[in-house]
């Protein structure tokens, strides 16, 4: 077997997934770089080997369990393992709170939220087999109940993202129940699971609005992605430590 750090990024093909490929791909993991469009994917994937990295294609639909199943098929016949698991992929639908609909709420959900249970349960024999596993669902600071419910934060002034910034603040509860059940686990206790916030990115996501880079975007997840033994597992973070809930 391959003793090189395996990672899997979600929604990979594209700003803020392909940059978190990039700079793992910088710190010597292999990456499976998970796309829903093959195409897309490739084309990503053909840029970050151009680059020197150890980048593979794989097409993906977070939201199909034939889909997750053949990665998880792929990754266990080449390598028996996954060290880094990057639940990246996401969904934005901005709509007035009086105007969201239920349909596009379980649209979201589906993507957003459902996803990361169907990854993480999919994808925990191979997390388990690693020494130093590690999980990242990638969150928004929008998904903080304390700013969204302060008027004085530009969050406490929002009421456009109902589908988006619920379905973020539920990935964050996902991830403490995640925690604390690995926790309680010996079979699990190596593992690590953190949410990570990038901040306010500019990608296609916001129409390139952010008023930071998915450079800067990626750091706090590089950092989680490879956290020490003794790093946390549970908390909620962007690069200048833990957000409130």
């Amino acid at each position: 077997m391959d003793e090189k750090p395996i990672a899997l990024v979600t929604g990979a093909n594209k700003g803020l997934g392909k940059e978190v490929a990039r700079q793992l791909g910088k710190r010597g993991l292999r990456v499976y770089l998970g796309s829903r469009n093959w195409t897309r994917g490739e084309e990503a994937a053909a840029a970050l080997i151009a680059e020197g990295l150890d980048v593979v294609p794989v097409q993906i639909d977070v939201t199909n369990d034939e889909s997750v199943t053949a990665v998880v098929q792929e990754i266990q016949r080449q390598h028996g393992r996954l060290d880094v698991l990057v639940n990246n992929a996401g969904v934005l639908v901005a709509r007035p709170a009086f105007e969201i609909t239920s349909t596009e709420m379980k649209e979201t959900y589906d993507t957003n939220v459902f996803a990361v249970v169907r990854m993480v349960h999919a994808m925990l024999p191979l997390l388990q087999a690693s020494k130093r596993p590690r999980i990242v669902n990638i969150a928004s600071t929008t998904a903080s109940l304390t700013l969204a419910s302060d008027p004085t934060t530009m969050f406490g002034r929002e009421d456009t993202i109902v589908a988006y910034a619920s379905s973020k603040a539920a990935v964050t509860m996902l991830t403490v129940q995640y925690a604390n059940a690995f926790r309680r686990s010996a079979a699990h206790t190596h593992i690590k699971i953190n949410t990570a916030t990038p901040g306010y990115i500019a990608t296609d996501l916001n129409n390139f609005s952010g008023n930071r880079t998915v450079e800067e975007g990626s750091r706090i997840v590089i950092h989680l992605a490879t956290l020490p033994d003794d790093g946390p597992s549970g908390g909620f973070f962007n690069d200048t430590g833990s957000v409130p809930w």
